[in-house]
């Protein structure tokens, strides 16, 4: 199964519509888990088909507002309480030391699930049409979206007030021609990526272009009154801000992931424990803290979901190798030769091959991905790709035959 994301754009009476279906939802789901607690207090067992039933009962009694909410949604609801009754108890027997659910406060419940019926796609407009909303106007249906099967779309509200679409449709692999091609991809801090066909991919480091203004609205923030219009009004701005910078993260992160997709049918990357790489060092120490944000705003682990994904989709395969020694190991002559992080040039003594540290680690990754150790190693200068080549999308019209290092 895959998701869009689109855009809404609905008119103010449509947005009240949502606002008040959102809140309704929100109502139910912290009735039925009070319904919940009260029977485990009493020694009795519920299960998800009697709260299920419940909501019927509800519906005519105590809370006649769910008559104006599509059935199916408030069925999400309560199997929404379930998974999360199910993941805490999970959790629970994995022996993690856990807590209990909370009751959603205002504002804490921001989707509308409609699953498998209840909506409609306008064929000849960019419109989607719910039960017991309406019509609304968004904005990025494709032919994708329309001539698949669509299982199910959820309705969600952005910090920034903005609302979305996510469209799950059945699974349809991309057709893309086989290159036989295969590459080894090392990530990196200072470059975003480098392979072993010789491309260095630029950091793009979105977080520190607008770090400055996210601390400034932070300040701002922080000095306003909590709850009130300016604080609310400081909130949005700071929320709309750290939006942006995510966005250009992930339209980054897609178009990388397509660019190696389309041309290599067989891709290595190193199976990084991101966390563990984030928490090094000490946190009093400034450069400590400097990389662990850039490694943080690289996101690395959200760059491999993308590129496997993509890739499983494409029939293509992404591999994943144990990272261990891939810098200090030449990957000419196989010797370790020991390096700090400082030392980006791998200089091996024993077989006199100079090349760039990620440059090297990126043909060890080959090697360990496809159990070839046969590799021809040069020494030639990188191709520097940058940042905004990718995002423009000419890295697209680049030419692609670059000569193979096999």
């Amino acid at each position: 199964m895959l998701t869009y994301k689109v855009q809404l754009y609905p008119n103010k009476q449509q947005q009240a519509k949502l606002v008040e279906q959102l809140d309704i939802c929100r109502k139910l789901y912290n009735k039925l888990l009070e319904e919940c607690k009260k029977a485990r207090e009493k020694g009795e067992k519920l299960t998800q088909i009697k709260t299920q039933s419940f909501i019927v009962w509800l519906k005519n009694n105590s809370m006649p507002e769910l008559k104006g909410v599509y059935s199916k949604v408030l069925q999400m609801v309560n199997y929404t309480l379930w998974a999360n009754i199910k993941s805490l108890s999970k959790l629970k027997k994995s022996g993690r030391k856990i807590g209990h659910l909370r009751f959603k406060g205002k504002g804490w419940y921001k989707t509308i699930n409609y699953n498998q019926s209840g909506f409609k796609i306008d064929e000849h407009k960019n419109k989607l049409i719910f039960s017991k909303i309406g019509t609304i106007n968004c904005r990025g249906l494709d032919n994708r979206v329309r001539k698949n099967k669509i299982k199910g779309i959820i309705l969600k509200r952005s910090q920034t007030g903005r609302w979305f679409a996510t469209i799950q449709i059945e699974n349809t692999p991309l057709v893309l021609p086989k290159t036989n091609k295969s590459v080894g991809i090392d990530v990196g801090v200072s470059s975003f990526i480098v392979d072993s066909d010789g491309r260095s991919v630029e950091n793009p480091k979105n977080i520190d272009k607008q770090l400055k203004k996210i601390k400034v609205k932070q300040q701002t923030l922080a000095r306003k009154k909590k709850g009130s219009k300016n604080w609310l009004k400081a909130k949005l701005q700071l929320a709309k801000l750290l939006a942006q910078v995510t966005n250009q993260r992930k339209d980054f992160l897609h178009k990388v992931s397509r660019f190696y997709v389309n041309i290599y049918d067989f891709v290595c990357v190193e199976d990084l424990n991101i966390i563990a790489l984030s928490q090094k060092g000490n946190k009093n120490n400034k450069r400590s803290r400097t990389l662990h944000r850039h490694i943080l705003d690289a996101s690395w682990g959200q760059f491999f979901n993308y590129l496997s994904y993509k890739a499983v989709n494409a029939d293509k395969k992404v591999v994943k190798v144990h990272p261990k020694g891939t810098t200090q190991e030449c990957s000419r002559c196989g010797r370790i030769v020991k390096k700090n992080l400082s030392t980006r040039i791998h200089f091996c003594p024993y077989c006199n091959l100079e090349l760039d540290r990620d440059y090297n680690a990126s043909i060890n990754i080959l090697k360990r991905g496809t159990g070839c150790s046969s590799i021809l190693v040069e020494n030639r200068p990188l191709v520097i790709i940058s940042a905004s080549a990718i995002v423009s999308g000419q890295v697209f019209s680049m030419n692609q035959a670059t000569p193979s290092l096999r």
